[in-house]
């Protein structure tokens, strides 16, 4: 397909209300757009517009609805979004699809593609996300001098099974590819909904540290793409750390850095991009969860 056939390519976060969610996204776009020479929009779903331009150069960010209709002034009426995520999340399997649903209502012309997310469940031998987390965890180790520090893959946590099943599927790589040079490695979620419903999350980050395996040096493997009130300094995940330090003598956690500092983040989302090139477009119809092959 000729580059001035391509669809008008967005890069989709979440969003956050923090400056540098936005202007991690701003960074990650501009590389894709070098590496595929094709102009890839950084643009979250929700929440960026709230930041204070001040805080971003001077330039609003971008959410999605009302890019699409910017564009559609503009005569366009082709996209594709390309997720900024681990995996099959609600926001763009759930969410996205619905509103796409909702617009073609009066925008009939309107066709939204929707690239590959950056984890593959159904390809074990698809490593790629769980080697960038690695590679960050070897990172830390050596920058702090550990010599076999413990590991535990925290997420957020999620009401939805099929989320957490990205979770459990990174974990098993990572246990693969750092069970040499590490001791314990394991999953853990940073908070979760009561009931029994919910308990998939488990174990809570809180509950691990300074359980068997976890008591003294622990790096944690972020399963977070950019800063936000979560993952950044002094977010919820520093907290619970720090308290845990505290009430647990002889524990010392170590934090990777986040996923999107990494250089492989942009080829990745490149061969994403070029995949989502041969997908079919959305029709609003809310696609079955992708089953784990674990």
């Amino acid at each position: 397909m000729a580059l001035a056939q391509l669809p008008c390519t967005l890069l989709v976060d979440n969003g956050s209300y923090r400056p540098q969610s936005t202007l991690s996204l701003r960074r990650i776009a501009a590389g894709v757009t070098k590496e595929t020479g094709h102009l890839i929009h950084p643009v979250s779903l929700l929440h960026s517009t709230k930041t204070n331009p001040e805080d971003l150069d001077g330039i609003p960010a971008e959410i999605f609805e009302p890019f699409l209709k910017k564009k559609r002034e503009e005569g366009v009426h082709s996209f594709m979004v390309l997720p900024l995520f681990f995996g099959h999340s609600a926001a763009i399997y759930e969410y996205l699809p619905q509103r796409v649903l909702e617009m073609q209502k009066d925008w009939p012309e309107l066709e939204v593609r929707c690239a590959p997310c950056m984890v593959d469940i159904t390809r074990p031998d698809d490593t790629l996300v769980a080697e960038v987390l690695a590679d960050l965890v070897r990172k830390k180790r050596d920058e702090e001098g550990l010599a076999k520090p413990a590991v535990t893959l925290v997420d957020h946590g999620t009401p939805r099974k099929f989320v957490n099943d990205v979770r459990n599927f990174l974990g098993m790589q990572l246990q693969t590819l750092l069970k040499d040079d590490f001791g314990a490695v394991e999953v853990s979620s940073m908070e979760r909904r009561d009931g029994e419903d919910y308990a998939f999350n488990e174990p809570l980050l809180e509950n691990l540290l300074g359980s068997p395996g976890f008591e003294k040096e622990v790096i944690l493997s972020m399963l977070f793409i950019s800063p936000g009130r979560h993952a950044g300094p002094g977010g919820d995940i520093a907290e619970i750390c720090e308290m845990a330090e505290k009430a647990k003598p002889g524990l010392k956690t170590y934090m990777s850095d986040l996923f999107a500092t990494h250089e492989a983040v942009i080829p990745l989302l490149s061969n994403r991009f070029r995949q989502g090139l041969e997908t079919d477009a959305l029709t609003g119809e809310i696609p079955p969860p992708v089953m784990a092959i674990c």
